[in-house]
């Protein structure tokens, strides 16, 4: 069985500016943590807890403030060296979160940061991926999408759905099925793009509402909104501590 993203953190700068601008722009519900060990805050969409805010960890400095995907495995010793043999590499070795699950930092092949995690309780049951407040979309721009795709298939069981030529500028959009809810793409980065990363598209609704909430809030809207194949709606935009991240709606 494919295994896909699960859950998604922030690591910023300034955790409560965070919470306020992600709370007005998609609508979570911040609420702390107490069991992590250092100031974390589950951001909840209705009852679902969908993702985390942390600040930047101590010694990484000169970090920028990003968001960062889990990818759900059983074993994470196992899935590490599995990954560090098919050419990634693991940049934490695993370790617990007592009480939450036991988790990894690694990167693919080609750079891209992403976590492993095996985490602990029961699974939630799935919801569609564009309920608003949750990760309708997935995207990984890389350096050789032919490459990424055959690691995370070989890794995590993902499958091709369809290759979308974009033209000569952008090349080949794939679009894949990992198994989870939410959609998930790959395609080569622009060339001003400095390493390849994955990034998060939250689902809302009314993409324009969307982008006028983020320019209020202080945040900067650096692409869209625009329509997608598919005729969903998305914006590619930078939260004031200057993390990416994207909206995706169905309706304009």
């Amino acid at each position: 069985m494919p295994q896909s993203f699960f859950w998604h953190e922030l690591m910023t700068s300034d955790p409560k500016g965070a919470e306020a601008f992600y709370a007005k722009v998609v609508g979570w519900r911040p609420e702390a943590f107490p069991g992590a060990g250092m100031p974390y805050t589950v951001v909840h969409a209705g009852d679902r807890g969908v993702g985390g805010i942390m600040g930047i960890p101590p010694g990484a400095d000169g970090m920028p403030s990003m968001w960062v995907g889990y990818i759900y495995v059983k074993d994470v010793d196992a899935a590490a060296g599995a990954l560090s043999k098919a050419g990634g590499a693991v940049k934490q070795p695993p370790q617990d979160i007592p009480g939450v699950g036991r988790f990894a930092v690694v990167t693919d092949p080609q750079g891209a940061t992403f976590m492993l995690m095996a985490p602990m309780g029961p699974d939630q049951p799935p919801l569609d991926g564009m309920t608003p407040g949750h990760v309708g979309w997935n995207e990984l721009m890389t350096t050789d999408w032919k490459a990424a795709f055959a690691f995370y298939s070989g890794q995590f069981g993902w499958t091709k759905d369809q290759e979308v030529d974009m033209g000569p500028e952008y090349g080949t959009y794939l679009t894949m099925k990992t198994g989870g809810p939410a959609g998930a793409g790959m395609m080569n980065k622009m060339p001003g793009m400095p390493v390849a990363a994955w990034g998060f598209y939250f689902a809302v609704e009314g993409i324009d509402a969307a982008a006028a909430r983020v320019k209020s809030a202080g945040g900067t809207v650096v692409m869209g909104p625009m329509q997608v194949p598919g005729g969903q709606w998305t914006l590619n935009a930078q939260d004031p501590q200057g993390a990416h991240f994207g909206l995706v709606s169905n309706t304009k």
